[in-house]
């Protein structure tokens, strides 16, 4: 639903001032979502740098497209989805293929700082999950998206959301079982 404008113009659903300063709209959205987009990134990208750029650029194009956010979804559903479509456009470069990912526990941002064995399993298995697969288990985890929210933010049919979910948590099951989620 596109937000009426005017002065001081609200688009409830989106819960955002409509015509509020971009740079006002900005800071309230990174202070908001920089720390989950960053663990987002850091998931799914597997190196701390390039999920810094990736949360970057991020809030670069937000802001640049601050004005066309129409509120049919939530911010944060449409912020993550800029987010994932970052992550997947620096993994498409040829050079990605070449970066050393590698992680280790101390270096993941899930974990809290007293993180057990179960823990550290758990962030180690979900990084060894094919990259659909780890968005939909990230965002449905650890960002408590709901099935609706996850198809705004990846552009899919909630079904087919559903049908990866499922999917993604029997890999997620077959990892742990085996003990594959080292190396």
């Amino acid at each position: 639903m596109d937000a009426v404008r005017g002065p001081n113009s609200y688009c409830a659903s989106a819960g955002i001032q409509v015509d509020a300063r971009p740079e006002v709209i900005l800071t309230r959205l990174v202070e908001t979502y920089q720390t989950a987009l960053l663990h987002i990134c850091y998931m799914i990208l597997r190196d701390e740098s390039l999920a810094e750029d990736a949360v970057q650029e991020t809030f670069l194009k937000a802001y640049k497209a601050i004005d066309t956010f129409r509120g049919e979804s939530s911010e944060k559903t449409w912020l993550f989805r800029i987010g994932v479509n970052v992550c997947r456009d620096m993994m498409r470069t040829r050079w990605f293929r070449y970066l050393d990912r590698r992680v280790t526990p101390e270096t993941l941002l899930i974990p809290a700082p007293d993180m057990d064995d179960d823990h550290e399993e758990l962030a180690q298995a979900i990084l060894k999950l094919r990259a659909t697969d780890k968005e939909i288990i990230l965002l449905y985890y650890y960002q408590d998206m709901n099935i609706r929210e996850i198809a705004q933010t990846l552009g899919l049919a909630p079904s087919s959301v559903s049908n990866r979910l499922k999917k993604a948590r029997e890999h997620l099951r077959v990892l742990l079982e085996r003990g594959e989620y080292h190396g």
